[in-house]
């Protein structure tokens, strides 16, 4: 196939027609506004398929209630891909006491009027439905609702234990994690007539009687012995936790009445992959039919990935599920070559609003012996401390961002991804001038840390760095904006109702807070217990999985308000 290059992802018939083409290959269907934007899942996935020559459109945000609106282009020629977008719509709809947000960064106006709950279930509903009596129709689930529920997981909202979310809708394939070259292999597979099943990162179900498993393969605890016994759902989500490695990991079954669900190791991405799909001519704007604001859209539309991945592992957090412990990081070529793509569009006013990923310092940080054999499954990378194989330099980030500021019309360049302070101080070498540039060019009046609780007890359930590494690193700030001339602060991040947490331990935070904080923090949250993430399990059943200790857990909404409330200084 050719390469296909338009200005605009089409979302509307006309603009299908303007390109001569008769039918689509892959039809998108996502709960979000559609930014075209490499930052975007679904603008990257749309750019990535018709750069191999693939005929792709997006239904953004379609109307639940309406047949019609998923049947604007008719039936797809490969497969339809359905996704909440670039947040689960559990999360995006409910605060973590349950109630509904109102508003939403990803829709038009800011309402949040257009993602339904478990938004893949209801469009998987909605295509079935609209298409009910013609040929059956290969849907693929995507993004990071379907990928955090691919086993049985636990459901906040409803305070019980759901099975893997291909039971519960009518798709009939997930590609979890990070897609890139998983979507390409199966949209080829399938126009090919081959067998997709063994793709990696690919997970789909199969009767128990047709499985004939092999030495490598791992059978979870089944969804009905994990509804019987969290004992069984902890070993169940280790087992799962422990093989999310795309080194090592093998195929994993879970059964459900009569059927597996299947999941195959993930897919493997590397330097090349993210820059190829990186350096797309994307046109860094919301769609032109849109004619109100999108908030996310200013921080969506020029800001730079610069890796996949995190080292961190921390409890509460769902990347490791999703994008893996291993740090991939794309070349500093392709990021330099993005930056000066984004000086010849018209819409640039010369802010690149973020250079970073799921931190902002963790680029082309390494550890050689993870590369070959996998992350390791008795120890965490950064916790308690940095671990002495891997390689935390700063140097390779200073030079992209001397480089970075060098190209003609950047402006500004900003850390906005928040920073891991623990890793700038185990750098001995170059973690300060790393910080020294940053406080010098790349803050926007404020630099961005997450302590999430100044409690040692709590930090250690979480996975965190300890007090002491957040003490350090603040002086050092200060100090460096003295020695610059610069009066710029810190915006810290503080979680809440966090398992290991009650009144005591975080009326420690507050008295660390007034010692050593020049402001009273906003941003405050209480825990949400989202799927899949090792707090959740932890959360579930009271036991932390690697200890096998048991852990308080705070579940009043009363409390956790008043926790909250403590830190905001609302009392």
């Amino acid at each position: 196939m050719s390469y296909i290059d338009i200005e605009s992802i089409p979302t509307t018939k006309k603009e299908v027609a303007s390109l001569g083409w008769s039918e689509l290959d892959i039809i998108i269907v996502t709960g979000e506004a559609l930014i075209d934007a490499p930052t975007s899942g679904v603008a990257l996935l749309s750019r990535l398929l018709m750069s191999y020559g693939y005929r792709v459109a997006v239904i953004d945000q379609p109307n639940i209630d309406d047949d019609a609106s998923v049947k604007i282009f008719g039936k797809p020629k490969l497969f339809w891909g359905i996704t909440s977008g670039m947040v689960d719509s559990m999360v995006s709809n409910y605060t973590a006491t349950g109630k509904p947000r109102r508003s939403c960064d990803f829709t038009e106006w800011g309402v949040n009027n257009r993602r339904p709950d478990r938004a893949v279930i209801v469009y998987t509903n909605l295509i079935r439905r609209a298409f009910k009596g013609e040929e059956k129709q290969l849907i693929v689930l995507g993004g990071i609702e379907a990928s955090l529920r691919r086993v049985t997981h636990y459901d906040s909202t409803t305070d019980k234990l759901r099975r893997p979310i291909l039971f519960d809708s009518k798709a009939d394939i997930i590609l979890f994690g990070m897609a890139e070259r998983s979507i390409v292999e199966l949209a080829e597979a399938i126009e090919n007539g081959e067998d997709y099943k063994s793709i990696r990162g690919l997970a789909y179900l199969e009767p128990v009687k047709n499985v004939t498993l092999t030495d490598t393969d791992i059978v979870m605890p089944s969804f009905e012995e994990c509804i019987d016994s969290k004992e069984s759902f902890l070993k169940m989500f280790k087992l799962f936790y422990d093989n999310s490695s795309d080194v090592y990991s093998t195929r994993l079954f879970q059964q459900v009445g009569d059927r597996y669900v299947v999941l195959n190791p993930p897919s493997i991405i590397t330097t090349e992959i993210l820059d190829e799909a990186s350096e797309l001519m994307y046109s860094h704007r919301s769609h032109p039919k849109y004619r109100g604001m999108i908030k996310a859209e200013e921080t969506a539309k020029f800001s730079v990935n610069t890796h996949r991945g995190c080292y961190g592992d921390c409890s509460f957090c769902a990347i490791t599920i999703h994008q893996g412990r291993r740090v991939i990081s794309r070349s500093e070529a392709s990021i330099l070559k993005e930056i000066k793509y984004y000086t010849s569009l018209a819409n640039f006013k010369g802010v690149v609003s973020d250079l970073g990923g799921a931190t902002a310092n963790q680029y082309m940080t390494s550890c050689k012996k993870m590369e070959k054999l996998g992350a390791c499954k008795d120890k965490k990378c950064l916790y308690p401390s940095a671990c002495k194989s891997m390689d935390i330099s700063h140097k390779p980030l200073i030079n992209l961002l001397v480089k970075a500021r060098k190209i003609a019309g950047v402006k500004k360049i900003y850390a906005a991804s928040g920073i891991r302070y623990d890793t700038v101080i185990a750098d001995s070498e170059h973690g300060k001038e790393y910080i020294k540039q940053i406080v010098k060019d790349h803050v926007s009046g404020q630099i961005k840390l997450a302590p999430e609780s100044f409690d040692d007890n709590v930090l250690d359930v979480m996975k965190k760095p300890a007090n002491k590494d957040f003490e350090f690193f603040l002086k050092l700030y200060d100090e460096l904006n003295v020695q610059l001339d610069k009066k710029q602060f810190v915006s810290c991040y503080f979680l809440v109702g966090h398992p290991g947490e009650d009144i005591s331990t975080v009326n420690h935070t507050e008295k660390m807070i007034k010692k050593y904080l020049k402001f009273k923090p906003e941003q405050v949250q209480i825990f949400t217990p989202s799927p899949s993430t090792v707090s959740t399990a932890i959360y579930y059943t009271g036991i932390d999985m690697y200890s096998n200790k048991k852990v308080k857990v705070v579940k009043e909404l009363g409390i956790m308000n008043k926790m909250k409330d403590m830190l905001v200084n609302k009392r």
